[in-house]
């Protein structure tokens, strides 16, 4: 189960020119390598909840990515592509000798990850896809789905405010709450890893990104489709969900059906978060892939 706990090592990696921190938990010779979502946070929430791995014997690591925590945070929206996080990505995982990795992404760093996997494939034992996709466009109309739950009184009210960039109005911003509420954190009080990453969100690299909130993508991203790639990707991957998740189980679903070897668990009673919402669900999910793919010595 999560908790929270100091790393073993932070280290300071040079990326372009741009400092970024890394954080290293354990000292196993099987590392999982985590890629936080956002895109914009810092790697708290991620890094806070898979920490505990160490107690199976795993090296766990996370970092902050450019823009994020006590990474540097230059102001050039130019930095703000997948293509360029690919490319940080791998020089972390050389600078800190990773080896080949179990790399766990959960939701932006899912997109993050498949774009990896496709990119740097020598690199990787298993792929753990977390609360994600590889389909903006399918995701967009599962996320209208999402806010016609609201009605369609409710839903009228938003799409007036999105055009007319009004999105600040506090009726807009209530609806997002209760959205939040339902699909990305289910608990009442949400826990100190997630409200810390909030609270240091950089909204620079998610505007640019992905838009303005969890329910309206319009940034770089929206387009972005790796469905007809998936094929290449033939490591393991273990694709998880929650029931309730903003990213939902049909996003999922399309994810496993093009995977040549892929499992796929919707964790109950939870939305974006489980390892947080349901841990007694995710896991013993998580800890029974890796242990069916780790290295025999």
């Amino acid at each position: 189960m999560w908790r929270e706990m100091e790393p073993d090592d932070r280290i300071e990696i040079d990326v372009m020119g741009y400092k970024v921190v890394a954080y290293s938990f354990g000292t196993g010779t099987e590392t999982v390598f985590c890629l936080n979502g956002g895109p914009g946070l810092p790697c708290d929430y991620l890094r806070e909840s898979h920490s505990c791995l160490v107690d199976q014997g795993y090296r766990v690591v996370a970092f902050d990515q450019l823009g994020t925590g006590a990474s540097d945070r230059p102001t050039d929206p130019a930095l703000w592509t997948i293509d360029r996080y690919v490319a940080e990505t791998e020089t972390v995982r050389n600078a800190l000798g990773l080896g080949k990795v179990h790399m766990l992404g959960h939701s932006w760093g899912g997109w993050l990850a498949i774009d990896y996997a496709l990119t740097y494939p020598e690199n990787l034992k298993t792929l753990i896809l977390e609360d994600t996709v590889a389909d903006m466009p399918h995701l967009i109309l599962e996320l209208e789905r999402l806010r016609a739950a609201l009605g369609p009184e409710t839903v009228a009210m938003m799409q007036k405010h999105e055009a007319r960039g009004t999105i600040d109005h506090p009726e807009y911003l209530a609806a997002i709450t209760i959205l939040n509420y339902r699909h990305v954190c289910r608990l009442s009080d949400w826990p100190a890893p997630i409200q810390r990453s909030l609270a240091d969100w950089n909204m620079g690299p998610y505007g640019t990104m992905q838009g303005p909130n969890e329910f309206l993508y319009i940034g770089n991203l929206k387009d972005w489709n790796r469905v007809a790639d998936l094929p290449k990707i033939t490591v393991p991957v273990l694709i998880t969900c929650g029931e309730h998740d903003e990213l939902t189980p049909a996003c999922a679903l399309r994810m496993k059906l093009n995977l040549p070897d892929a499992e796929l668990h919707v964790i109950d009673n939870a939305s974006h978060m489980p390892f947080f919402e349901n841990p007694d669900g995710y896991y013993p999910v998580l800890l029974d892939f890796l242990a069916r793919h780790r290295t025999v010595a």
